[in-house]
């Protein structure tokens, strides 16, 4: 069962509005049930116990000695006078951005439930040695029609994506925030979510702030990390975009259940995928080989606008491509 967060807000539409957003979002393990007045509000948690209590700033000397694990304050922007065990919240932000702040404070609490159960979720590794070969752009088709039957997470590894650019966040968490928490031992689902954006339906991780921040990270770390992942069961698919690791991305792949390798035809192309498989061969990873899909992506020219580029991706030639790929087998390489 999921846990609890109750929320109580002067406005019944308001909470009720929240309520309804928030418990669309799958991959938060809270189940959000929104309350029109505080007695009804005592008389549940008199019977149910409840994590965390939302409550609106009118009413927080109302509900102070509910059993409640937390009581977060829904603030309207008024500053508020720190008090134990209530954090304020700005009220008026997307149901995504309240939901980062409420998990940030809940992870603060020591003896709050970290662990998520479920289905592990399955490892999708995107690999190529070749540049330019629409990897990122797959990957992004590839998470967001996903998206649309099942949880999908879309990380990634590279060390200069544009990702941060494509996407109209401010992030507050990133990929070098996570890699530092799982190295320091304290990783969870609840940091997890804090890190958590969504484009569509698909949510991902920020990149690395900085090119550096990769470039001492193991593929021993990055292994362990989507292993973690996938554990908790939050999604049912993970996408690991995977940047240039040099001979290591092979130790990654090897983690991953399905592997996928744009490739090109060119000449050079190609001498660069025989040097990277007579690598898998002579470091006895004949059994990642053999799994290896390669997929010659269909290439676009008709895109225009940075601002429109992702919803092209799924609408054009290379959505298509995806879409029958995730009905069937597609590899012109590799055939089945």
């Amino acid at each position: 069962m999921k846990r609890v967060i109750a929320v109580y807000d002067v406005d019944p539409f308001y909470a009720d509005r929240f309520a309804k957003v928030a418990n669309q979002k799958e991959t938060v393990p809270f189940t959000i049930i929104a309350f029109t007045s505080i007695e009804r509000l005592k008389r549940y948690m008199e019977e149910n116990p409840v994590e965390i209590l939302l409550v609106d700033v009118g009413a927080r000397e109302l509900v102070k000695d509910c059993p409640a694990r937390q009581i977060l304050t829904l603030s309207d922007g008024e500053l508020l006078p720190v008090e134990k065990g209530q954090t304020s919240i700005y009220k008026y932000q997307s149901a995504e951005g309240i939901l980062r702040e409420v998990m940030a404070c809940y992870a603060a609490v020591p003896e709050a439930e970290t662990s998520a159960t479920g289905t592990p979720a399955r490892l999708i590794g995107v690999y190529s040695p070749v540049n330019r070969c629409l990897k990122t752009s797959f990957c992004l088709a590839l998470g967001q029609i996903m998206s649309r039957d099942h949880k999908v997470l879309y990380l990634n590894l590279e060390d200069c994506s544009a990702l941060a650019k494509l996407m109209p966040e401010s992030f507050k968490g990133n990929l070098s925030d996570a890699l530092y928490y799982y190295r320091q031992g304290n990783y969870n689902w609840v940091k997890l979510a804090t890190m958590v954006y969504t484009w569509g339906g698909l949510d991902y991780i920020a990149p690395a702030r900085y090119p550096e921040d990769l470039a001492n990270v193991t593929a021993e770390t990055v292994t362990g990390f989507l292993s973690c992942l996938s554990r908790e069961g939050v999604y049912d698919a993970v996408i690991a975009d995977i940047g240039q690791f040099g001979r290591l991305a092979a130790e990654i792949l090897d983690g991953c259940q399905t592997v996928y390798m744009p490739i090109k035809e060119d000449v050079i192309s190609a001498a660069k995928i025989e040097i990277f498989e007579e690598y898998l061969e002579d470091s006895g990873r004949q059994s990642l080989k053999k799994r290896i899909q390669k997929l010659k992506l269909p290439y676009h020219s008709n895109f225009s606008r940075r601002e429109d580029y992702l919803e092209q991706l799924i609408w054009g030639e290379l959505g298509d491509y995806v879409r029958r790929l995730l009905r069937g087998p597609v590899n012109e390489q590799n055939p089945e």
